[in-house]
């Protein structure tokens, strides 16, 4: 369906939850993040509607909120509780959605289950969200082949950060995957901002396909 795709990452704390946020708020879509590791320094759903001027009407309710800021299984565990494939269907919204992952795509859901192979289970195109520092080539196609091999759908590649024209064509011409645009470090991170830096760097059409 139009305008519905999953945010992943090529490593944690690299800008997927400010990519989600903008791509939300272009595509007046709802915002979803299924499992939450991590709550003492606030959650990415509260983070998507902050910066992205998003209405908490359209953050979807994580079905897992979990205390500790680690890997989901880990945190699970330490809670006593089983995430269970059955418990994450995607729920039914009208309209564009952004399903946003936790981590990277082979971060552990549980002990048996990946973030993609819960991607490839739900079978919606998957935007990979990678910095533009370095090391960024190596993960970028890790992630690329991670998802490929398991017949995931990948849309494209987003960066994050200052533009490293090399880096970033060199991924895009080896994994074969299409380059959406770059996201720059915000210094002054508000809806406004955000919104204007994301016009001015992507292509909204891009997303409607």
């Amino acid at each position: 369906m139009s305008g519905r795709f999953v945010i992943t990452g090529t490593d944690t704390d690299i800008g997927k939850s400010v990519f989600a946020a903008a791509l939300t708020a272009a595509l007046g879509a709802s915002y979803w993040k299924p499992v939450q590791a991590g709550l003492a320094d606030g959650t990415d759903s509260e983070t998507v509607a902050r910066i992205g001027g998003v209405d908490p009407a359209r953050i979807l309710p994580e079905r897992y909120r979990l205390k500790i800021p680690a890997s989901p299984h880990y945190s699970a565990a330490q809670e006593g509780i089983t995430i269970g494939l059955d418990d994450l269907d995607i729920p039914p919204v009208e309209g564009p959605l952004i399903i946003e992952g936790a981590g990277g795509a082979l971060v552990p859901v549980n002990p048996d289950l990946l973030f993609a192979d819960l991607f490839a289970h739900w079978g919606l195109p998957v935007i990979i969200v990678a910095s533009t520092s370095l090391g960024t080539i190596n993960h970028s196609l890790l992630t690329v082949e991670a998802l490929r091999a398991r017949d995931v759908p990948i849309h494209g590649i987003a960066f994050i950060g200052d533009e490293i024209v090399d880096s970033e064509q060199t991924i895009c011409r080896i994994g074969a995957v299409r380059h959406l645009g770059r996201l720059p470090i915000l210094d002054n991170l508000t809806p406004d901002s955000l919104r204007g830096a994301f016009a001015a760097h992507f292509n909204l059409a891009d997303f409607r396909s």
